[in-house]
């Protein structure tokens, strides 16, 4: 069965953000959703969330999932700000725990901070299935970008954060703490053995070079065939040479220290300090 997807831009970040539902039950999933975040005031906002909710609202969706395909480092999560406006299941994968630790350390975020994952509500394993409504749904561990990174496949819709890009723009960096260019591969050829027909839903689109729209949606089998870093006839060596000697170009996102302080809390903003006001950690020269 077909699973309807709404489609939600954030043009500040370039993130596609995704309402999956079940046609015949309504329930749904709401899928890497943006907190906007204005830099230089460090203002938050829930506008780009506030869209999500209407749409639910207005569609009588029961939300039965909020789910995470990694811990982000683009944008910041609007998951919790949507749990309590709508309630649903947190989720995310296992691996969580070791982006926790990682940038708990980083961040130096104290006893406090659990690196357990106990801030979402269900942390995935690699193969698992659940179901939304009507349709079945199938968790892929796909490491590389990330530790943590997870593919949603939720009826005949695969849901890929950033492993995949349109095949115009390639594939996800790999460069950030865990990163690694030849995991991406073979999480990429893992996925490259789904059927043609499943839908590839992008968590970002920056337009390639000569494209003068944004898109959000493929077919695995147009990435298997087009991908520019990864066709069919790229073999491992080669895709790691070239996404390694890329990644030695690329400045890091603007938005990496907000947004995993955050993310890493399922959304949650690190908590008031003394005087009652909350804060984001910049380290200097630590990355």
């Amino acid at each position: 069965m077909n699973i309807r997807v709404e489609a939600f831009f954030d043009p500040a970040t370039c993130t596609y953000s995704y309402v999956a539902s079940d046609p015949i039950s309504r329930q749904c999933a709401l899928i890497d959703a943006v907190l906007d975040y204005e830099p230089a005031s460090g203002h938050i906002d829930h506008s780009s969330a506030d869209r999500l909710i209407a749409h639910v609202r207005t569609q009588e969706l029961e939300v039965r999932w909020i789910l995470e395909t990694h811990v982000h480092a683009d944008h910041l999560s609007a998951a919790a700000y949507l749990k309590r406006q709508l309630g649903g299941k947190l989720g995310i994968g296992e691996h969580i725990t070791q982006i926790q630790e990682t940038f708990g350390e980083l961040f130096n975020a104290g006893e406090e901070f659990a690196r357990d994952g106990s801030q979402f509500d269900h942390l995935f394993h690699d193969d698992e299935r659940f179901r939304l409504g009507d349709l079945q749904a199938h968790v892929l561990h796909t490491p590389g970008h990330t530790p943590a990174c997870i593919t949603y496949l939720i009826g005949d819709a695969a849901f890929v954060g950033d492993t995949l890009f349109m095949p115009d723009y390639g594939t996800a960096r790999c460069d950030f703490p865990g990163g690694d260019a030849r995991t991406l591969y073979r999480s990429i050829q893992r996925l490259y053995r789904l059927p043609d027909e499943t839908r590839v839903f992008v968590c970002h689109d920056y337009k390639a070079p000569g494209r003068t729209e944004f898109l959000h949606e493929t077919s695995m089998g147009e990435e298997r065939r087009h991908n520019i870093h990864v066709h069919q006839d790229i073999d491992e060596e080669v895709f790691v040479a070239v996404r390694n000697a890329k990644d030695a170009t690329l400045a890091m996102p603007a938005l990496i220290l907000p947004a995993v302080q955050v993310n890493m809390r399922a959304g949650e903003l690190p908590p008031a300090e003394d005087n009652g006001i909350r804060y984001l950690r910049i380290p200097l020269n630590a990355l």
